[in-house]
């Protein structure tokens, strides 16, 4: 048997492997969106996904480990909206770069919502390495905000603050937008007028 016969069969195993993997997490979603995390079992997710319980457990301890797995593919593509602003002579306006960053997160976790509502609604104690990881996110998130607010800082863009104060004011906000927006209404937004909006009131407050 040739070497490029042994290597053809070995790449479509692992592209099926792949494939039922998968499978398993987006039917996975599909029930918790439904039914809950907790009300959720393994026995509803293998019945989703059409797979075997022995099949199931060789790509997944548990609901758990489906779960987390979830959970950090939404925090990477949420990472990389969140990028350094350009204070370069031909950059954006830093408020229009924010409100553009700002909008890139809302639309990622409105092209998520379900996963979003669970994260919000059940995800806090569901597992202690679920709850680390989003504390962990967190914290990369007041890090942007305050090296932001240093930057703005530092260009003269905005005045002195308490860093620490402002930027956990400024995160709650957003938390509270993305419950509002994203988690408690159906209605449909333009993350971009809402990311201006939001940038707006934390850069010059509703003072005339």
């Amino acid at each position: 048997m040739s070497e490029v016969v042994v290597d053809g069969r070995v790449r479509r195993g692992a592209e099926s492997r792949e494939a039922r993997r998968a499978q398993i997490l987006d039917r996975a979603l599909d029930v918790f969106a439904e039914q809950g995390y907790h009300r959720a079992s393994v026995t509803d997710l293998v019945k989703a996904a059409g797979v075997a319980r022995g099949t199931f457990y060789l790509y997944f301890d548990g609901k758990e480990a489906i779960f987390l797995e979830l959970l950090e593919q939404l925090l990477s593509e949420f990472r990389s909206k969140i990028v350094g602003a350009d204070t370069g002579p031909n950059a954006q306006p830093l408020s229009d770069q924010l409100a553009r960053i700002v909008a890139g997160i809302l639309t990622t976790l409105q092209d998520n919502q379900p996963l979003t509502r669970i994260i919000f609604r059940e995800a806090i104690g569901v597992d202690e390495a679920v709850d680390q990881k989003l504390r962990d996110f967190y914290d990369e998130l007041f890090a942007y905000i305050a090296a932001t607010l240093h930057l703005g800082e530092a260009v003269n863009f905005t005045r002195p603050v308490q860093t620490e104060i402002v930027a956990t004011c400024i995160l709650g906000s957003l938390r509270g937008v993305v419950r509002r927006y994203v988690v408690d209404q159906e209605d449909p937004f333009d993350p971009l007028e809402v990311a201006r909006v939001i940038v707006d009131f934390n850069l010059n407050g509703i003072k005339r």
